[in-house]
């Protein structure tokens, strides 16, 4: 339903030293309607150009401090409130590859009145110059 909101295109960016990165950051909204708990995030899974990119490399943070995936199955208390940007941080040496690419985002969420996960996917071309 807001999947062409998911990524925030001018958002990403690249993490650790400027001469050496070690990953990159970008902004995402939720694909649903409304709020959700973190524990009902089931899973986050990013690419670049078709190439997945490990699970124990992200982290999320709705605000209050970056969780692993892991830690948010179990993230009872922290909430992803409709319309609020998260950033996403991914472990990648070398950073977002330089020039034109496709980053993906799949959202994988358990909505309580559904008996299937609902999977909201978004991709935009990025530009890291």
């Amino acid at each position: 339903m807001f999947d062409k909101y998911i990524i925030d295109p001018a958002s990403v960016v690249n993490t650790g030293p400027a001469d050496a990165p070690t990953g990159f950051s970008f902004t995402s909204k939720l694909g649903y309607y409304r709020g959700l708990g973190l524990t009902m995030v089931e899973d986050l899974k990013v690419s670049i150009d078709g190439q997945a990119l490990p699970r124990e490399a992200i982290t999320f943070d709705e605000g209050p401090g970056p969780l692993t995936l892991d830690q948010m199955e179990t993230a009872l208390e922290r909430r992803w409130a409709f319309g609020a940007p998260a950033t996403i941080r991914v472990a990648l040496p070398g950073g977002f590859p330089k020039g034109e690419h496709t980053l993906a985002l799949q959202q994988r969420l358990r909505i309580s009145y559904m008996p299937f996960p609902s999977f909201n996917n978004d991709e935009k071309r990025i530009c890291i110059g």
